[in-house]
């Protein structure tokens, strides 16, 4: 472990490491998103809503063009389908909405049909949290 971790650092110093982005920071939103579907995800092509192109206008109108992209999507497939289990090829990804996540700093593209907050079920587990008549907490475990 200790030889491993050596030459992590030796090659992290020098000047080996050839890291860039996939797309740079002034490229529309558009071709971001198209540029992770087709690069990336294997996507053929990219059909982005009649709403989320507006969406996608007003973010850049409001000068957070530059911000990246985050994909929201199905985790079962590198597509909207869940369905296309693993890594399909030529499919066409759909974007039906497009959203600011100012604090974290990036835009989200929601494909397909899903929810945003994973694991989350029909019923979370806060449903069940209470406080009981003598100020204890019930329902946490």
């Amino acid at each position: 472990a200790m030889d491993l971790a050596e030459k992590v650092i030796r090659l992290a110093e020098s000047d080996k490491a050839d890291f860039h982005t996939l797309y740079p920071d002034d490229m529309p939103l558009k071709e971001k998103i198209e540029t992770i579907a087709t690069q990336i995800y294997g996507a053929g092509s990219v059909d982005i809503d009649r709403k989320a192109m507006q969406e996608l206008k007003n973010i850049e109108d409001m000068g957070m063009g530059d911000l990246p992209v985050c994909m929201a999507k199905t985790q079962y497939s590198l597509s909207d389908d869940p369905t296309l289990l693993g890594r399909p090829s030529g499919f066409v990804l759909k974007v039906r909405d497009v959203y600011v996540s100012s604090g974290a700093g990036f835009v989200v593209a929601l494909t397909g049909d899903i929810m945003t907050m994973p694991g989350l079920s029909s019923h979370p587990a806060a449903y069940d949290i209470d406080v009981n008549e003598d100020g204890k907490i019930r329902g946490l475990f």
